[in-house]
């Protein structure tokens, strides 16, 4: 999971050959199913849920 390690939207969209509004289009989309405000919440949210290593 890429935004729970930190990575920013630019290094996403390199990542998996998407462009850098897509990515903001999804983290956006995920802030808003996951009622969350930041990407720091995401971030924590998957650490809480083991899908982060550390």
């Amino acid at each position: 999971m890429a935004v729970a390690t930190g990575k920013s939207n630019a290094q996403i969209s390199d990542e998996l050959f998407m462009s850098v509004a897509t990515v903001k289009a999804h983290v956006s989309s995920m802030l808003t199913k996951l009622d969350l405000n930041n990407r720091t919440q995401i971030a924590l949210l998957a650490h809480d849920a083991g899908l982060t290593t550390g």
